[in-house]
């Protein structure tokens, strides 16, 4: 058994959210640059070239690469064989959204209550997604999410005897609605089976997936490129602006789900595609 003191988790996920609205992914922004030399439109590669130099200049500077820093969500693995001392584990998730947020001079974007509308100042509580898994370590991963790819994330339930048309047809239908709103070029993440509640959750563990990273099932992995393909024939293109380059990438995670049911959910991300992970 060993022993982890929440001060230890705090300060994690402070940096975490830090590092994470700072410094985009690498991979990320080197999919800017083979965008940029591949997109057919002046208009669309100008954009994708400002989006490399904005990522520079947020490195450099030690900045927000986007002035909306996000709802904070937050994926926790615990290792069974761990022990938690201190405060309470999701204060202590919590208190390092806090202090991060405050720490990185990031703009704060949650408010309290849905339909009051006062923001809580300290961009908490962060949505907290905890697993138990063997070991005896802590995984934690930081997703800040910007209001305006999650609010075209949609999810429906299909009949099974739509299939695979039937999946590619919705997941093409969000993106057409969200056109330039939810600032492509896009990663998408689509949830395949479970319930209500899990092909959203999976929909959006679909996009922490590393861009390039195929599912390991085939048939999965031939939809994510025919969706991919797809998507980038709306001509949508970088910003709105219109070209060849509407999304990078496309992950699809699948769950069992019921006999009568076939649950797709859409989970469109930005293209500041922020994430970070750490190991304690």
């Amino acid at each position: 058994m060993r022993e982890i003191n929440t001060e230890l988790i705090t300060n994690t996920v402070a940096q975490l959210c830090i590092d994470a609205c700072h410094k985009l992914p690498e991979n990320l922004v080197n999919s800017f640059h083979r965008a940029a030399e591949t997109e057919v439109s002046p208009l669309g590669k100008q954009v994708l070239i400002k989006l490399i130099e904005n990522d520079r200049i947020a490195r450099e500077n030690n900045v927000s690469y986007c002035h909306d820093t996000g709802l904070t969500i937050v994926y926790a693995e615990v290792g069974q064989d761990v022990h938690i001392t201190g405060c309470h584990f999701n204060d202590a998730l919590q208190s390092g959204v806090r202090k991060g947020y405050a720490e990185g001079f990031m703009r704060k974007s949650v408010v309290g209550d849905p339909l009051t509308r006062m923001n809580t100042n300290d961009n908490t509580p962060a949505v907290l997604h905890t697993e138990i898994v063997p070991g005896e370590q802590i995984r934690l991963t930081v997703l800040p999410k910007g209001g305006g790819s999650e609010n075209w994330s949609t999810m429906k339930f299909l009949l099974p005897g739509e299939g695979v048309q039937g999946v590619k047809d919705f997941v093409l239908q969000a993106i057409i609605k969200a056109g330039g709103s939810a600032c492509p070029p896009l990663t998408v993440g689509v949830g395949l089976g479970g319930s209500f509640d899990k092909v959203t959750e999976i929909a959006k563990k679909a996009i922490l997936r590393d861009i390039g990273v195929h599912s390991q099932l085939p048939h999965i992995a031939q939809l994510e490129s025919e969706l991919l393909a797809e998507i980038n024939k709306t001509g949508i293109g970088p910003q709105g602006y219109g070209g060849s380059n509407t999304a990078l990438w496309v992950a699809v995670e699948t769950y069992a789900c019921h006999i009568t049911a076939l649950p797709v959910a859409v989970n469109i991300q930005c293209h500041a595609s922020r994430r970070k992970t750490a190991v304690i």
